[in-house]
């Protein structure tokens, strides 16, 4: 058999397949439409992570913030697919004049049940857009603290310390209260409290501790450490260390290397961390 003997079939096809299905403001939709709009669709999904990648290349050598190249690649891509999503919808036939007469159908619909998904998507925009948050930087929401390392169109993935990633919808980054420890640099502050014996001398314990906090390699020279005589508490003399670190993950892990080097910096120098005494008193009722 040869394609002479097929072509009779193939246009019996071709017409059934072309015959409208319905109409929207005077535009006929059929299964060919339909087909032709979703491999168009299609090729505008895969254009924009091309896109997306393109922009990646380009932007990897310039000096930007990641947060603001993470920004540039995603707003890229969205283009891309609003640009396709309008071509599809030409190549079919509908034009803004129907899009709006069937938006108007659809509003009640996405009012109520695509809400949420509407809501976290024009957050996602906004957070791209306005930067409140940024790929790399440490977060704490609703209790939850880790690294941001993906914003998405409906949803932000944060990776915790304990190597676990969680999803929190984007509308939560907008409308709740969210700790930003990276918004204004990378620089953090720790303070690391501790008591020592009321027969040292607190002039040699903030030099004792400014020694250990200049000689420790996490903790940055600018801004300096400092030292703050924080009380006289019931056992001892209480102080305060400040420091600043760049590395705001480890920060747990600095501070416990702190505590170590503060602890073996007193026993050498023969100072005393006491601990909480009590004094009872016990009173013998004379018969």
């Amino acid at each position: 058999m040869n394609i002479n003997e097929f072509w009779p079939y193939l246009k019996k096809a071709w017409y059934y397949l072309s015959l409208p299905l319905f109409e929207i403001s005077g535009s006929k939709i059929s299964v060919l439409s339909i087909f032709t709009a979703g491999l168009i669709f299609y090729g505008a999904v895969i254009l924009s992570k091309m896109g997306e990648r393109f922009v990646q290349k380009v932007l990897n050598d310039k000096p930007l913030e990641r947060g603001v190249k993470g920004s540039i690649e995603r707003i890229t891509r969205y283009l891309i697919l609003i640009i396709g999503a309008l071509i599809t919808l030409d190549t079919v036939g509908i034009s803004m004049s129907s899009l709006a007469a069937v938006g108007a159908v659809f509003m009640v619909g996405i009012g109520f049940g695509l809400q949420n998904i509407t809501s976290n998507f024009i957050s996602g925009l906004i957070i791209l857009l306005e930067r409140p948050i940024r790929v790399g930087d440490l977060v704490e929401v609703k209790g939850v603290e880790g690294k941001v390392i993906d914003i998405r169109a409906r949803s932000t993935i944060i990776h915790t310390r304990e190597d676990i990633a969680i999803i929190v919808p984007n509308s939560q980054f907008i409308s709740e209260q969210v700790i930003n420890g990276s918004f204004s640099g990378e620089n953090v502050r720790l303070s690391i409290e501790v008591g020592v014996s009321y027969n040292s001398n607190p002039r040699q314990i903030e030099e004792i501790l400014l020694d250990m906090a200049n000689n420790s390699s996490d903790v940055i020279k600018f801004p300096k450490a400092d030292v703050i005589f924080h009380g006289f508490g019931d056992s001892s003399l209480n102080f305060i260390l400040r420091v600043w670190v760049k590395d705001q993950w480890r920060n747990e892990k600095i501070m416990s290397d702190l505590r170590f080097n503060i602890f073996e910096s007193f026993a050498q120098k023969g100072v005393e961390i006491p601990f909480p005494q009590r004094v009872v008193h016990q009173h013998i009722a004379k018969e």
